[in-house]
């Protein structure tokens, strides 16, 4: 960059560089150089223009041919050496990059990526004018990092040729320094403002530039510095070029030009030692050196008392020097205490700092621009934040529609409020309630523009319309990508009947929009009728109010009971004998009906349960005659071998030992005798002699003696914290210890590996594995899922389960992450490396993990992590439903369903209410239908309705007697179950 050498030498966190070596840094040395020999030039002639009358034409052309100086020394910087290019094969290649690139962008111009390819690319082939146009698309989109725009207006700079090319640049440099606060963007603007202090309004222009990155950076602790000896230095070298003029004007002169030029200077030392600076001691001893008057003890005072509060702020700043980026913790604790202090214009700074590194943390945005909105409120700052907090982050849901907020709220019109909203449509929301959410924000914001006096207007249709779409949209767009609308409950319908019956009186619209509600599958909830009924209450009449009631009664399936006491409720207060007993009537028989149900499903529930009772009995009376069966002929074929061992005997064949005397003996060898009669006996006829069966009694105790010679594998729990535990290793492996320890070496000194085995001797697949430091079993755990022949080896902290019941390891998260992809369906045949070849065409990718069994084979699932969550949100839209390998794959954010936890006993005891009736299981548990015999009129003591499963909350109902459950006793209930 141009300012390299400048910045270098002003900026206190920047190391030292050595001497140059190579020729880019000794020709950077040089443009310096350059760079300094222009600016004093140009100070020469502002300062004879300023104070010598007569001298504009001269100076004007000193200025010029400065100006073209300044470009020459910033593109001699900045341009490339000359290099030999193979044109026929190289610019090839880069042509057909190029032209991928551009119609991957005409697919989707959200990729980051691709764009920063494209103008590199382009800017290497020379193809300025492409490559402006490249960059201007990008920074429509998204906002530039600090690097690609100093790149973009070092190009710039280099092609500007005349007045109306430095205008562009001005430009350029002010669409810069709205996107993040770069000290460096502000540092060029400075200097390149001083090459056209030539022209008409050149000296105030670069003072208000100067003026301007004071206001934005020189509070900066490291790096406003370079700002504020820049501006020292052009101040001071316009007085140093006005002193030899200066004993030739009068003293009226000499105070209107000399004197308040130097004053300036004083006056910028005294507001820079006013701040808590890094080097002031440096810059409070060139204040020294330079005043020729005593310092005054105001300017002293200041200056001590900034250095309190910069040891105050120094532990902040040292802890973002020595972390790494992106420092996010270290940035919260830094804003944390700059709230405390209270300086809106350091916590603004704060804010803008951490963005820089942060800048797709949606959480930092929301944070800062909830700061602007309730404390500042300056609405060029506040709506600027908001845009930028979109751009960078245009997932966020919570982020527009906080947007949509601030520019209603700072009266921005009406159009333009419309264009956002259309930009936060497209954005590509990760989820479908993000839909919802966006469009009830915008609505809301529609109904307050609305005068419900008038009986119709142009914003009442407006609004109207914008409903019928949002439900449209919804059903289309969203449902299409989602399979779901995002909306179950019909929120967005129940506000626009809500406002149709309040606002607008017009209780037919309100009805017809809940007969839709009630069509989309909510009639069979409680609280959705309460709700209309409340409706109905508020604004209709009775006549509807009772209809709505005897529907619901029809139709509720989840709380029957509550929504019949509230239609006697109706009409024990309002209604005619007539509709009491049309109420009683329909209530009962409904009631009835629903015990009914229940009674049948508690009786099909009992009897599945007797009849699993009578199998498991069958079954257990079963093994038991199947045991005693075999045990019966065990004992009858041990007697018989006894009598034709006795019969051996009796006939005189004593001589040879008996097979099972033999096998008596583990691991005896044979006399010379016996061997050769064994040899004898097995190789005469080439086939063995018959072999007796051992007795069960026998093989027991043979089974406990080798079970006893065993070494036992014993574990100090003392010792888990340097111990792992290595499981699902295959059982075929031979000499564990020998092929576990060189994996474990690496992490660091193995003290012992203690496989185990089984009662036989053989391997059981886990073993214990213990170090001499506990930071080798930590880094042990690294190696878990590693693949060790064929099968995934599973290292975890060794527990004791006995008392850690609840311990379970699982290294991955089971909540939503944005920025990491699950992918299901992928052909079993694909690898790691080709699905990270299709998923890195739409980002960077952190990780992919193929899901795989115990045994190692893969199951068709991925998990594909994204850099931020733009990128996810990219891959999920291009990716989903992508066919590979003959197989159509299914693309979302990773979201794993949660666990459901088994129902404790307990839970069947109702909330201050009396323990419900245990129901008798049957083998597989509880099963889907049982219901409670109990009605639940009996177990609810509280009024408030139960919330339905995919309904909204509902409303307290309009009366407390309308909610209150009537107190019935056994006889009661007796009567109400027998009553037809």
């Amino acid at each position: 960059m141009a300012t390299a050498a400048a910045t270098s030498a002003t900026e206190p966190e920047t190391e030292p560089q050595a001497g140059p070596k190579a020729e880019g840094e000794e020709d950077e040395i040089k443009a310096a150089k350059t760079r300094r020999k222009v600016l004093s030039r140009a100070v020469a002639a502002a300062t004879y223009k300023t104070m010598g009358p007569g001298r504009d034409q001269q100076e004007e052309g000193v200025s010029e041919s400065d100006g073209d100086e300044y470009a020459m020394a910033s593109s001699a910087e900045s341009s490339p050496g000359e290099y030999e290019w193979e044109y026929d094969e190289e610019e090839e290649k880069n042509q057909l990059e190029i032209e991928r690139l551009e119609e991957q962008l005409s697919i989707n111009v959200y990729d980051y990526n691709c764009h920063v390819d494209l103008i590199r690319l382009l800017r290497l082939e020379g193809e300025l004018t492409k490559v402006r146009m490249a960059r201007q698309k990008m920074s429509e989109i998204f906002p530039l990092t600090e690097e690609l725009w100093l790149e973009w207006l070092h190009d710039e700079i280099t092609m500007a040729l005349d007045g109306l090319d430095r205008e562009h640049v001005y430009d350029l440099f002010e669409k810069a320094v709205k996107d993040y606060i770069c000290p460096n963007i502000w540092l060029e603007y400075g200097q390149y403002s001083v090459g056209g202090i030539g022209q008409k309004g050149g000296l105030e222009k670069v003072r208000s530039v100067f003026e301007r990155a004071l206001s934005s950076v020189g509070l900066h602790m490291t790096k406003g510095l370079a700002i504020w000896e820049a501006y020292r230095e052009f101040e001071s070298a316009i007085v140093e070029a006005a002193r030899p003029i200066a004993g030739f004007l009068s003293p009226f002169d000499r105070d209107q030009t000399f004197d308040s030029q130097l004053e300036k200077v004083h006056s910028l030392f005294r507001r820079q030692l006013a701040i808590p600076l890094y080097e002031m001691e440096a810059t409070f001893a060139e204040y020294e050196e330079w005043s020729e008057d005593p310092i005054p003890e105001s300017v002293i005072q200041n200056y001590n008392k900034a250095l309190q509060q910069l040891e105050k702020y120094k532990p902040y700043e040292d802890a973002l020097l020595e972390a790494e980026a992106p420092r996010l913790a270290e940035y919260q604790a830094y804003i944390d205490f700059e709230m405390k202090v209270g300086d809106p214009a350091r916590i603004q700074l704060i804010f803008e700092r951490a963005l820089v590194e942060n800048c797709l943390v949606p959480d930092l945005w929301i944070r800062y621009s909830q700061y602007l909105d309730r404390q500042l409120k300056v609405k060029d700052l506040v709506l600027s934040v908001h845009n930028r907090a979109v751009r960078n982050c245009p997932w966020t849901v919570a982020l527009w529609s906080r947007y949509l907020l601030a520019m209603e709220r700072h009266g921005v019109d009406h159009q333009v409020i419309a264009v956002t909203f259309e930009k936060a449509l497209s954005a590509g929301f990760i989820q479908a309630t993000d839909y919802v959410e966006i469009w009830q924000a915008y609505l809301d914001y529609l109904r307050r523009r609305v005068d419900f006096k008038q009986d119709s207007s142009k914003e009442l249709e407006e609004l109207r319309s914008a409903f019928t779409r949002a439900l449209e949209y919804l059903k289309q767009e969203v449902e299409e990508r989602f399979n779901e609308s995002g909306d179950p409950s019909c929120t967005i319908m129940q506000n626009w009947a809500r406002i149709e019956a309040r606002l607008c009186n017009n209780m037919q619209k309100a009805r017809e929009l809940w007969d839709s509600i009630m069509t989309k599958g909510n009639a069979k909830y409680a609280n959705m009728w309460l709700e209309y009924y409340n409706l109905e209450r508020a604004h209709g009449d009775s006549q509807h109010c009772r209809k709505a009631l005897h529907r619901a009664v029809q139709c509720t399936s989840d709380y029957p009971e509550h929504v019949c006491e509230v239609l006697l409720t109706l009409e024990r207060t309002e209604g005619t004998l007539e509709d009491w007993d049309i109420a009683v009537q329909k209530t009962e028989t409904r009631l009835a009906r629903v015990n009914e149900q229940r009674i049948k499903a508690a009786e099909k529930e009992a009897a599945l349960a007797q009849q699993e009772e009578e199998k498991a009995e069958y079954r257990k009376k079963t093994r038991a005659e199947k045991k005693a069966l075999k045990k019966k002929k065990k004992t009858r074929g041990t007697d018989k071998r006894k009598a034709d061992e006795d019969d051996e005997k009796e006939w005189g064949d004593d001589e040879e030992e008996p097979a099972s005397k033999r096998r008596k003996v583990e691991n005896s060898v044979p006399p010379a005798g016996e061997a050769q009669a064994l040899e004898a006996e097995t190789g005469l006829f080439g086939r063995s002699a018959p072999v007796a069966i051992e007795p069960p009694s026998k093989q027991k105790e043979r089974a406990a003696a080798l079970k006893r010679d065993l070494p036992k594998v014993l574990h100090d729990s003392s010792k888990d914290g340097v111990t792992v535990f290595v499981s699902n290793l295959p059982y075929s492996m031979d000499e564990p210890d020998a092929k576990l320890r060189p994996l474990f070496e690496p992490c660091g000194e193995v003290v012992e590996v203690r496989p185990i085995f089984s009662n036989r001797g053989d391997f059981r697949g886990y073993c214990y594995v213990e170090f001499k430091e506990e930071k080798s079993a930590l880094k042990a755990l690294e190696l878990d899922r590693k693949n060790v022949e064929g099968r995934p080896m599973f290292v975890s902290p060794c527990v004791d389960k006995s008392k850690n019941p609840d311990f379970k390891v699982f290294r991955y998260s089971t909540a939503l992450e944005k920025h990491k992809l699950f992918i299901s369906g992928l052909p079993f045949s694909c690898t790691k490396e080709e699905l990270e070849e299709i998923c890195k065409a739409h980002g960077t990718v952190r990780d992919i993990r193929l899901v795989t069994n115990r045994a190692g084979k893969p199951k068709g699932l991925a998990y594909v992590e994204y850099e931020n969550e733009s990128q996810a949100s990219q891959a999920v839209m291009k990716m989903d439903g992508m066919t590979i390998k003959e197989n159509v794959i299914k693309v979302a954010i990773s979201n794993p369903p949660q666990r459901k936890v088994p129902e404790q006993p307990e839970a069947r005891k109702g909330p201050g209410g009396p323990m419900v009736p245990r129901q008798i299981y049957g083998a597989r548990g509880r099963g889907r239908t049982q219901l409670s015999l109990l009605p639940r009129a009996l177990q609810r003591t509280s009024t408030a309705v139960a919330q339905a499963e995919n309904g909204p909350a509902p409303k307290p109902a309009a009366t407390s007697a309308a909610t209150e459950a009537p107190k019935m006793s056994n006889a009661d209930f007796a009567k109400l179950l027998l009553r037809k």
